[in-house]
């Protein structure tokens, strides 16, 4: 990942913390809660690419397993954001700009089935059977239909901030070259090319005339 990449994503993910725990986190809706730090993740993984998502979503995971009022195991949520964030970094679009709104809605779909899936089975390993009192089937349903109703306000909005100020100084003038060694390879064959003519005449000695 690169290093220019990291201030805007610990700032989405602070941000995404932040409206998780003081807004979605106090609202009485029915099921499961809005993760509206999934979508953040989700997104800045269609970016960043698998390495990158899933470092941001192991990042984000862990804040949101230490911060308060965390009731579950330390680390559980950082491995489902982890692998989430892995899954939806093999599925970024060429050059990190999601052509049509209906694939980006799949992926997001998917992944907020898959979190809560992973979410309950991670919770049963560990002796947590919140989701037998509440229904998987209820948390899954909700899960999604709030994650999709949410994703076309963020998830775009946090690709294009990743784009726009995640991008590397060095790489980019890399990028404004013909190909990768291009202009080195230029400059080598202008200075070594060989010239159509001899570069130097013949001495004659000194003292010997050349015979009729």
């Amino acid at each position: 990942m690169r290093l220019a990449r990291i201030p805007v994503a610990a700032a989405l993910v602070l941000l995404g913390l932040i409206l998780q725990v003081s807004v979605f986190g106090r609202l009485q809706l029915p099921g499961a809660t809005p993760d509206i730090l999934l979508l953040i993740v989700v997104g800045l993984a269609m970016v960043y690419g698998p390495t990158g998502g899933c470092l941001v979503g192991f990042a984000g995971g862990l804040l949101a397993d230490l911060a308060p009022p965390s009731d579950h195991a330390i680390g559980r949520y950082a491995l489902v954001l982890c692998l989430m964030g892995y899954a939806a970094g093999l599925l970024r679009p060429e050059h990190g700009r999601q052509r049509s709104v209906s694939s980006a809605l799949m992926v997001v779909g998917a992944a907020a089935i898959a979190s809560t899936l992973l979410y309950a089975m991670v919770g049963a390993l560990v002796g947590d059977t919140a989701a037998r009192h509440v229904g998987l089937g209820g948390l899954v349903i909700s899960a999604l239909l709030y994650d999709l109703l949410l994703a076309p306000f963020v998830v775009p909005l946090v690709m294009l901030l990743g784009r726009r100020f995640g991008r590397d100084p060095v790489a980019a003038s890399d990028d404004d070259q013909s190909g990768p060694g291009l202009g080195t390879l230029a400059r080598y064959r202008t200075t070594r090319e060989v010239s159509a003519g001899p570069s130097y005449k013949k001495r004659r000695i000194p003292g010997f005339a050349r015979r009729p």
